[in-house]
């Protein structure tokens, strides 16, 4: 028996030619922007991959070398090193990095360095924000990665420990270009895995005490309702908990099904495939196999144990026979019953019995290699296990405190994250336990979670607090109805960015420092954050004024236009800002030239499926193009020959839509799709539609209050083009102030004389109005919504 089956790719060693060696150390030179450290008193150093580190095979690069015999100094274009070839020390070891702050560009050995932060094991039990760990990016221009107490990732599959005493850091001095830090680090660590497509949907999770009839109940009302799910989350109550004898200890790790609740586990798990759904199951690994389980028997005969002793088979992440038998007998068979994946809810601690070894690494690690054996894409459901962890998604963030603080945190909590390569945190959305109920907080978790990598709502045992919508006010129900009903449809896009995470090494969501490093006020909005290449989102993560019946965010708009994804307000940007929206809607806004392809959820499945009917947003403010990638969503590989390519375009001066031809795979594509167009922030214009050059027939109508023309084109083959043409060109919208704020107003619970009196102060004055109605004193939300509209 072995763990040869468990390894990944690497390429550990680097090249000759970038490496400057003396007798106890040796400096490699990566990139001009990476530099890897280390010192020996043995002058034996480590060439193999790491449980951070993987690949060190970077094309050499050019640097100069001054060697006297006080110092070693090293130059590239990014940086320059100087040392005095003793042991690393502060006054020994120095790098000056180029692009960063100028004044704090400098880091000496030893020195703590002040980055933008990363991420953090769990929020288990977080009321509000917790200390994060170090990251990649940072104003000073440099970061550090401490790579000197991991283990070596062995030829056999396995690990070992590494020498005691011994320095092996990795120097990234990148300055302000964060994007090509976070690409190098990919490679240097492993890319991000693609992820199946059906995690992209809406999980649904609950610490209950589920049986398999109540369980198929709740899907069946969810499908009645017209509310989508992907993925089907059982807690730890589908194995014996109560039921355990005391003599085996308590009933917190299981891995036999409570046949009272699931009288039949296989036609249970196939039952939820049928109706479109994924399982995974909790698991708590720590206490390992006790007499009681249905599989103890074959599970102690593999480990050489006599099964008629009854003596408990320990957990232990240290032994390979154990990891290879806990795998093959013990989740095998229950995958083969239908299980998709698991839940590793690992809460015990970092210590195993070998030192520095973290079993919740290992759990990670090999849970999500063993994933590969039925021939699907691998993935696991994990907490954060250190540097590297990106490549075993999706993250398990915890079980946090339902309050207003918890959500305060979040969007800055996953946006972060990217700042050490971990880019699919799932949370669970509308908080965990404890808590007050607070059906507003609810409705914008539900939002921040539809625009965050993985949505999965979960709650703890209390029978008042399930996430169901229909427990909750009509208000928050329909806005979590709509919201769950829009993550399915943005499934194409996510999927694609799926794709673009990696293979372009950009995580689905992006502080917004990471594209405009030099201008100051993207680090002034840690909530706010880019979602996907066209998107920007900023939540709403405190209550709404009573007074304006609205809650607002701050927001920093780049550049250029933007109109907002739901009513196609457009903003002009350059600036900070506070949006301002009622709980039904949350700060969506989209680039000039965005293009969103979605799925047209107007009739509902619950499938995640390539779509037959598609929608697409697009805000034709300038040139815009978007690559729809699709494939089977669920190949044990990522080849090039699984994709279909479908290609989208505006083009502002021909002022023309183009759907290309389906390119590459189509067989994993329907025959034919129908197209709704919905082009955002435009007045209504004659347009054409052709398929392959010949005149087509459309459906077309406009939106006044979103200012959307809409074309519903049907049962096009998807190898043929079709080309939308305005050919009296397209202009932007006027922006009806008036009405938005009228609109605004209707809504506040102000007195109605002095609606009249500021409406008509507005329909006299229009956008110059914001200095009268500084001067009218009014609610200091409801003046700061109508200064929004306003400006613009």
């Amino acid at each position: 028996m072995g763990m040869e089956n468990y390894q990944l790719e690497s390429h550990p060693l680097c090249h000759p030619e970038s490496v400057l060696q003396g007798e106890h150390y040796r400096i490699t030179i990566l990139t001009p922007a990476l530099i890897r450290l280390e010192y020996a008193e043995d002058g034996v150093f480590e060439d193999r991959a790491t449980q951070s580190v993987l690949n060190r095979d970077f094309p050499p690069c050019s640097f100069r070398v001054d060697d006297t015999p006080e110092e070693l100094s090293v130059y590239t274009d990014a940086l320059e090193l100087h040392y005095n070839r003793k042991p690393f020390a502060p006054n020994g070891l120095c790098i000056k990095v180029s692009g960063g702050i100028a004044s704090e560009g400098t880091w000496h050995y030893g020195e703590e360095p002040r980055d933008l932060r990363g991420t953090a094991r769990t929020l288990d039990e977080a009321n509000g924000p917790i200390p994060l760990g170090h990251g990649l990016i940072s104003r000073n221009g440099f970061s550090v990665v401490d790579d000197s107490r991991s283990m070596a990732l062995t030829d056999d599959g396995w690990v070992a420990p590494r020498k005691q005493g011994i320095a092996d850091l990795y120097f990234f001095g990148y300055g302000h270009r964060y994007l090509d830090c976070l690409n190098d680090f990919y490679y240097l660590c492993g890319k991000t895995p693609l992820l199946p497509r059906y995690a992209l949907g809406n999980w649904w999770s609950r610490y209950h005490r589920y049986t398999e009839t109540e369980y198929k109940e709740l899907i069946e009302r969810f499908e009645a309702e017209h509310v989508p799910f992907s993925v089907a989350v059982v807690d730890m109550d589908w194995h014996l908990v109560d039921d355990v004898d005391p003599k085996y200890g308590s009933g917190w790790t299981g891995y036999t099904w409570n046949r009272k609740f699931f009288p039949d586990p296989k036609a249970f798990m196939a039952w939820l495939h049928e109706h479109g759904m994924k399982i995974t199951l909790n698991v708590h690994p720590a206490d390992g196999v006790r007499a009681y389980e249905d599989l103890y028997p074959r599970v102690a005969k593999a480990m050489g144990m006599n099964p008629e002793d009854g003596l408990p088979v320990q957990f232990d992440a240290t032994n390979p026979e154990f990891m290879e038998i806990y795998f093959k007998e013990l989740h095998h068979p229950l995958e083969e019953e239908g299980v998709d994946f698991w839940w590793l809810d690992w809460q015990q601690g970092t210590a195993t019995k070998i030192p520095g070894l973290d079993p919740l690494w290992m759990l990670n690690h090999y849970h999500f290699l063993d994933s590969r054996w039925k021939g699907t894409r691998p993935m696991t459901f994990s907490r954060y296990a250190g540097v590297g962890s990106h490549r075993y998604p999706v993250g398990f963030s915890g079980d946090t405190v339902i309050t207003w603080d918890s959500l305060q945190f979040q969007p800055y909590f996953t946006s972060t994250a990217s700042n050490v390569g971990y880019g699919w945190w799932s949370h669970d959305i509308g908080g965990h336990m404890m808590g007050v109920r607070d059906d507003e907080l609810m409705a914008r978790w539900v939002q921040l979670g539809v625009f965050s990598p993985i949505n999965r709502l979960h709650s703890s045992e209390n029978p008042f607090n399930g996430k169901e919508p229909w427990k909750y006010d009509k208000i928050t129900e329909s806005v979590m109805k709509e919201y769950l009903s829009l993550r399915h449809a943005l499934v194409p896009y996510l999927y694609t960015m799926n794709r673009r995470a990696s293979r372009e090494n950009i995580p689905l969501i992006l502080p917004m420092y990471y594209l405009e490093p030099e201008q100051a006020e993207t680090y002034e909005v840690p909530n706010e954050y880019y979602f996907g290449s066209e998107l920007i989102v900023s939540p709403i993560t405190e209550p709404q004024d009573r007074i304006a019946r609205a809650g607002k965010a701050q927001a920093w708009l780049p550049k250029g236009l933007w109109a907002d994804f739901f009513t196609g307000m457009i903003y002009h940007g350059d600036r900070l800002l506070e949006l301002w929206r009622g709980v039904e809607q949350l700060p969506v806004l989209m680039k000039a030239g965005a293009i969103v392809p979605m799925k047209d959820m107007s009739t509902f499945d619950n499938s995640i499926e390539n779509p037959q009917a598609m929608e697409v947003r697009i805000f034709p403010a300038e040139d815009g193009a978007f690559t729809l990638w699709e494939d089977a969503g669920d190949t044990p590989t990522d080849a090039d020959e699984n994709w279909a390519a479908t290609e989208l375009a505006w083009n502002q001066e021909t002022s023309s839509f183009h759907i290309s031809p389906a390119q590459g795979n189509v067989s994993v594509l329907p025959k034919t799709r129908s197209w709704k167009l919905a082009f955002i922030g435009i007045t209504e214009s004659p347009c054409q539609v052709t398929i392959d050059g010949a005149e087509a027939a459309f459906a077309c109508s406009y939106q006044k209050e979103t200012a959307a023309q809409i074309l519903t084109i049907t049962d096009v083959p998807v190898g043929k083009e079709i080309r939308v043409t305005y050919p009296n060109g397209l202009s932007l919208a006027a922006e009806t102030l008036n009405a938005r704020c009228y609109k605004l107003l209707e809504k506040a619970q102000i007195e109605y004389n002095l609606k009249s009196r500021v409406m008509s102060v507005i329909e006299k004055q229009g956008a110059s109005a914001v200095a009268t109605l500084a001067a009218m004193h009014l609610n200091p939300a409801v003046f700061g919504e109508l200064c929004e509209i306003l400006q613009a």
